[in-house]
């Protein structure tokens, strides 16, 4: 009889690449503060492990343990700090926009809306 795969060996296998990893986030993220801090602890299981992410910001693995439970409320600096190690970072976009066509131009990027003809510049 064939023995089964773990499901955990899979998902941090799958999440060693960047792109997954970002997606696997955002889609986390989607479904709220708990999930998310889940999400982002596979991540770092996978990329880098808990102590040596605590090194490379300066934290304790403990803290970095509590920043991430499920009641614990942590500072937006400390996210940003986690991401950032990873190779991340945080983009904010408006709610129910679909900005699907980017355009570069001399004064940066503009995303256009497919909703609106309206034009954001950056």
């Amino acid at each position: 009889m064939a023995r089964s795969r773990s499901y955990r060996d899979d998902l941090l296998k799958s999440l060693q690449d960047p792109i997954e990893a970002g997606a696997y986030l955002n889609a986390a993220l989607c479904e709220g503060k708990d999930v998310f801090f889940l999400a982002l602890k596979d991540v770092i299981d996978a990329q880098k492990g808990m102590s040596q992410l605590a090194k490379e910001i300066n934290r304790s693995r403990e803290s970095l343990y509590k920043t991430l439970s499920s009641n614990a409320n942590p500072e937006f600096i400390g996210i940003y700090h986690i991401l950032e190690s990873l190779g991340y970072h945080i983009t904010i976009t408006p709610n129910n926009q679909d900005y699907s066509e980017v355009k570069n131009n001399k004064q940066g990027t503009i995303r256009v809306s497919q909703e609106k003809e309206k034009q954001t510049q950056y």
